[in-house]
């Protein structure tokens, strides 16, 4: 989607408040000029805003907004295949009601935002690998175990 037709609508519409007096339209054409970065910027806010909001709303994948010159796309992008495949690997699921302080939460939920994971889904992952890494015995002043990368 090209911005550019939106920004030329915001500057007809300045140029129509200005009237027909020369000196009030040269005064909204450098108005028009100096909002349109401006603008742009909060088109992008936006377009980020609603693909977020939609995100959360699907059951995997996520929507990304991809920016190329003046062209602005929204993309379906699919969830992890391993994240994915974990859970269908579970015959059952169990509801686990987890309190967490609200900076925690915010934290989680940002993470797996970046990782383009549903909560539910990075906490999983998470819990899985917790219980995944081998126990460390600590010896003097050596810690003994195994080592995974």
């Amino acid at each position: 989607m090209d911005v550019t037709p939106y920004l030329a609508a915001v500057r007809t519409d300045l140029e129509a408040i200005a009237g027909s007096d020369e000196a009030t339209l040269a005064v909204g054409e450098r108005l028009a000029r100096a909002l349109e970065p401006s603008l742009q910027l909060r088109l992008l806010d936006a377009l980020g805003q609603a693909a977020q909001e939609l995100s959360e709303q699907l059951p995997s994948g996520r929507i990304e907004v991809r920016l190329a010159g003046q062209d602005v796309t929204l993309s379906y992008a699919g969830e992890e295949p391993a994240a994915a495949t974990h859970q269908e690997e579970e015959s059952g699921a169990a509801r686990v009601t987890l309190r967490l302080p609200e900076s925690l939460k915010v934290r989680v939920e940002s993470q797996a935002n970046r990782e383009g994971l549903s909560t539910n889904a990075w906490l999983v992952r998470a819990v899985t690998r917790g219980l995944e890494q081998r126990p460390r015995r600590r010896v003097g002043n050596r810690i003994t175990g195994m080592a995974q990368s």
